[in-house]
């Protein structure tokens, strides 16, 4: 029973955790968005210019660190890498591009709509198609190659940077860009994210709980176990912003988001195909470099790039709606995304059966 309930308390915790951290300063609906709090580092850290989104979010940093806390002292710590690196930031780029399209992760995609943002319920129809085709390729035999036991310090390697880049918020701030308006500007009090980071990291290695997974393993495998941590999420989530009046039903007026429902039913569709190539979807990634996962640290990297190459060339949406450059954007990326699936599924099992 205690494990039957695992996942949906954790789903409930992140409700109540985003909920608080909004009614604290972050931005509406953006409790916690990987995507989010990727681009604002981004920006703190100067790889894009948009002055609206420059911050190093403690609750970012705060994931990686819990997660990597949490594997020491159940001493499942591994240092494993090697799995097509380049083709795994390369997808973590393009799933990027397809967050920034909808202006949010899976996550926040859940935020959203517990919020009563009916964009976000639109979104998710890509969402679940986008993971439906990346299952299709799963099904025919795609992979990347396997890991491989790696030195601890690449293990280590996004958990120490994080780590220095909390000792600059704190110690040495003027070397990082800050907002002064703008989502950027919005945020809880440092210690607080910071603090909701961690436990969110911790909670999240020991759950494995994944977004993509909990819908590719209830149509995959008929497991609902992960869903239910989904469900929980959004129904906490709904009764809580009802209680604190951030509620919100319909589809104009809602925090950072736009109505251009076929871009978010795209943008999500690309966030899912990407995500299930990847193993995992943005939060996952997260918290699996934490634990010593190469593989996802480079994809991290890979989304850190798609952010920064986003806001320098005007492919980000905003609540105007999408850019032309966006959707241009998000073409190629999908096109490189189905490229990378269909390779890796038929070209290299025809060079297997060949050889």
């Amino acid at each position: 029973m205690a494990e039957k309930l695992k996942l949906p308390l954790v789903g409930a915790l992140t409700a109540v955790i985003s909920i608080a951290l909004v009614l604290l300063g972050n931005p509406g609906n953006m409790g916690f968005c990987i995507a989010c709090f990727l681009r604002d580092t981004a920006g703190a850290l100067g790889l894009h210019g948009a002055a609206a989104v420059q911050y190093a979010r403690p609750e970012a940093i705060g994931i990686v660190i819990g997660a990597l806390v949490m594997s020491l002292i159940r001493k499942e710590f591994s240092a494993k890498g090697g799995s097509a690196p380049a083709t795994r930031f390369v997808l973590g780029a393009c799933v990027m591009i397809g967050a920034l399209v909808f202006l949010g992760c899976p996550l926040r995609m859940v935020l959203r709509m517990a919020g009563g943002d009916l964009n976000a319920l639109v979104g998710l129809f890509g969402f679940v198609g986008g993971i439906l085709l990346g299952m299709f390729f799963l099904q025919k035999g795609y992979t990347l190659k396997r890991t491989y036991d790696v030195a601890k310090t690449d293990g280590l390697a996004l958990p120490v940077m994080s780590l220095l880049l909390l000792a600059a918020l704190i110690f040495v701030p003027s070397i990082l860009l800050f907002s002064e308006s703008g989502p950027g500007a919005a945020h809880a009090p440092m210690i607080i994210a910071l603090v909701a980071g961690l436990i969110m990291g911790a909670v999240g290695f020991v759950s494995r709980l994944c977004f993509v997974g909990g819908i590719r393993d209830s149509f995959m495998f008929k497991s609902f176990s992960m869903l239910s941590g989904f469900i929980a999420l959004l129904v906490v989530g709904i009764i809580g912003n009802i209680i604190f009046g951030q509620f919100n039903l319909g589809f104009e007026n809602q925090p950072v988001a736009h109505t251009e429902w076929v871009w978010n039913i795209l943008g999500l569709g690309l966030v899912g195909f990407g995500s299930v190539l990847l193993g995992g979807c943005p939060f996952r990634q997260m918290v699996m470099a934490g634990s010593g996962n190469s593989d996802s640290t480079i994809a991290v990297f890979g989304m850190i790039f798609g952010a920064a190459i986003a806001h320098n060339f005007s492919l980000a949406s905003s609540p105007a709606g999408t850019t032309a450059n966006g959707r241009v954007a998000f073409v190629v990326a999908f096109v490189i995304v189905a490229v990378i699936a269909v390779f890796n599924t038929f070209y290299k099992k025809k060079a297997r059966a060949n050889a």
